[in-house]
């Protein structure tokens, strides 16, 4: 069978990780990217061995460009999508779907309209602690999940990340969306769609960018449930981890990475017990998150993490930040697909 073509759009750090991982497969493979910067573009052309274009709707007239990976920044994530769902091209779109709700339905309708598949890159879904807490909380081991957190810690945007369209949230979508996109689109997969949001933060350190370095976040879920997510980026002692507590038990992941990470979980009046991350069996997240998309296109079948789903996550956020800027809380009516 041949491969199904793809073409890059973005050639950073996340667009080379996508690219790379896709020509790993066995039913797809990089034919052609694109990024505006000619240095970076190239350099991964010539890695790759496809062409590289500076003007992606160029490469999008290419007949063996069937979907692309789209890994702009934020902002940009409409544009390449919307042009490329025009041409016909299924779309994989990083992680925050857009900035905007405006854009993320703009998204939303040229997909629809041009009957291509739409799947945003929540990666962590395919971590082996989040996919296994998801798993064990669809088995019904704990119950009714009652209170879920969520931590996240770290020291902003350093190395390889440090970006200036980072700085501004009109832009990046800020800390929320740059980077808790996945928490909190782990803790809605896990929980269920949110009702309304609660949020305060401030600035403390980060004087470079203009929104909140400290974020924290509280969810109310439409089955009654509660969230709870603390968002740092002026932390010295990093940590990511959490805990979920049911109706019938608990999971606790005090590290979700690393080599101690793992979950400890325990029914009321039972005996606690350990699952090492290690032990969890997964494919590479990156690889496994394109795979998942191929077979989505191949079979004809949803992908697994939709544009709804992309779209819930930036109206979590942008009501965070509102509830954080007036104090109220933020009631939130979710978007159904079709």
């Amino acid at each position: 069978m041949d491969k199904l073509g793809m073409g890059l759009i973005g050639c950073g750090v996340m667009g080379s990780s996508l690219a790379k991982a896709c020509n790993e497969l066995e039913q797809a493979c990089i034919v052609a990217v694109s990024d505006v910067a000619e240095e970076v573009g190239k350099k991964l052309s010539e890695e790759l061995g496809a062409p590289w274009y500076a003007d992606f709707r160029e490469m999008l007239q290419r007949e063996d460009v069937q979907a692309v990976l789209v890994a702009t920044p934020g902002f940009l994530h409409a544009e390449a999508t919307v042009a490329a769902a025009e041409a016909g091209k299924h779309v994989f779109c990083e992680k925050p779907m857009a900035v905007t709700l405006e854009d993320c339905d703009a998204m939303i309708a040229a997909c629809e309209k041009n009957s291509v598949k739409l799947m945003i890159g929540q990666v962590c879904r395919f971590h082996a602690v989040h996919s296994k807490v998801k798993q064990m909380v669809d088995e019904g081991l704990i119950g009714q999940p009652a209170c879920m957190v969520v931590r996240r810690l770290g020291g902003g945007f350093g190395g390889v990340w440090a970006r200036t369209w980072r700085n501004e949230r009109r832009l990046s979508g800020g800390t929320l969306m740059e980077v808790n996109a996945h928490e909190i689109d782990f803790m809605r997969w896990v929980c269920g769609d949110v009702q309304s949001v609660v949020a305060r933060g401030g600035q403390f350190r980060e004087k470079q960018t203009d929104y909140e370095d400290v974020m924290l976040v509280t969810m109310t879920f439409a089955n009654g449930g509660l969230g709870w997510l603390h968002s740092s980026s002026i932390s010295a002692i990093g940590e990511y981890g959490g805990r979920l507590d049911g109706t019938e038990g608990s999971l606790f992941f005090p590290r979700i990475w690393g080599d101690d990470a793992g979950i400890h979980w325990a029914r009321f009046g039972e005996k606690e017990q350990f699952i090492p991350a290690a032990d969890i069996p997964v494919e590479n997240p990156v690889r496994a998150e394109l795979r998942a998309f191929v077979n989505a296109i191949l079979n004809d079948t949803p992908p697994p993490v939709t544009g709804t789903d992309g779209r819930a996550v930036v109206a979590i956020a942008l009501a965070a930040y509102q509830s954080a800027a007036t104090g109220e809380a933020i009631t939130l009516t979710p978007k159904t697909e079709g």
